[in-house]
């Protein structure tokens, strides 16, 4: 229910943006808001009560790392086997993403599972109450459950294929070592396992040390919407991110050239392709949370993104579904 609202609002937004003054959004969500009750008031008196399912990720939303949302540690294509390398203009940050033989480089698909790990850690972090570990067993439905891959006999292989990939990933980068104290050369995880227990089927993960330490920094991890698992396009997703790590929650203008953005996604294809798919990405403007614009100066192109205004929606949406928990309890 709250995915379909939340897709309602948006397109609300997308219309009366820069036209209807918040007033008249909020009537619009008023009105949203007494149609649901009234269909949960009918339903309520038409079927049994079902007992609400609780989803332990949804309490605790998946997490980015900021270090990785900024620069291009993760391939756009599933099957990549050439490095990724970047160097910042200042030559400051540095990284080098290679594969391991019979593996291709981790993908942003794969990091998946980093983010629902994050989600995790983060959780006990905002506990207070422990320091979280490195290693950390999690049912395998729990985890395919929140990056919303729903047949678990279809996607057990593909899970398997991306713990590998972040585990067979090299890493050589300068970032927490600008001045080349030291030498490292890692990958996101050191090690993952199945674990069986009677009719339980868990997954012991163990991230690396270098990854471990970036997620329990303070203020190192960033809220990603639920509806980003759902995007199939490798370059919307990196498009939100970009968005997610530069815009935040802010209401002004963030522009990026499409050079500057090739730079950042570490795209293997070519630029004249990485600009067309682009611009078609761009106007079809279905990312969660943010506004794109395709924007021309002359001869140079930028792509503007903007936080779409549904905050007031949010509450509402949240709202609605307190309500319905309190009514079927």
């Amino acid at each position: 229910m709250r995915k379909f609202l939340a897709s309602v609002l948006k397109k609300i937004t997308l219309k009366l943006e820069n036209v209807q003054p918040p007033a008249a959004i909020l009537e619009e969500c008023k009105k949203i808001e007494e149609s649901s009750s009234q269909s949960k008031e009918v339903s309520r008196n038409k079927t049994p009560k079902k007992k609400k399912e609780v989803i332990p990720y949804k309490k605790n939303p998946a997490r980015d790392l900021v270090e990785i949302m900024e620069v291009p540690f993760l391939a756009l294509s599933k099957n990549r086997k050439n490095p990724i390398i970047y160097e910042s203009k200042d030559g400051t940050r540095k990284v080098k993403v290679t594969r391991h033989t019979g593996h291709f480089v981790a993908s942003i698909y794969d990091w998946d599972i980093i983010l629902f790990v994050a989600s995790k850690m983060q959780g006990i972090l905002n506990s207070g109450k422990d320091i979280p570990p490195r290693t950390m067993i999690i049912p395998r439905h729990e985890i395919l459950s929140a990056i919303h891959k729903h047949n678990v006999n279809t996607q057990q292989k593909e899970l398997e294929k991306s713990l590998h990939r972040l585990r067979r990933t090299a890493i050589d980068t300068t970032i927490r070592n600008e001045d080349y104290r030291y030498k490292s050369d890692f990958g996101f995880l050191d090690s993952w396992e199945y674990t069986e227990r009677k009719d339980k089927k868990e997954i012991k993960i163990t991230l690396s040390q270098w990854l471990y330490d970036g997620i329990c920094a303070q203020g190192a991890l960033l809220r990603v919407d639920q509806d980003y698992f759902d995007l199939t396009s490798a370059l919307k997703r990196f498009l939100y991110r970009t968005a997610r790590k530069h815009v935040g929650k802010n209401q002004d203008l963030w522009e990026f050239s499409i050079e500057r953005l090739y730079e950042k996604s570490g795209s293997e294809s070519s630029f004249r392709l990485f600009k067309s798919k682009l611009k078609k990405a761009v106007l079809e403007n279905d990312v969660p949370e943010y506004s794109m614009k395709w924007s021309a100066k002359g001869k140079q192109a930028f792509v503007v993104f903007k936080k779409l205004r549904i905050h007031e929606f949010d509450k509402l949406v949240k709202k609605f579904e307190k309500t319905s928990e309190t009514i079927e309890n």
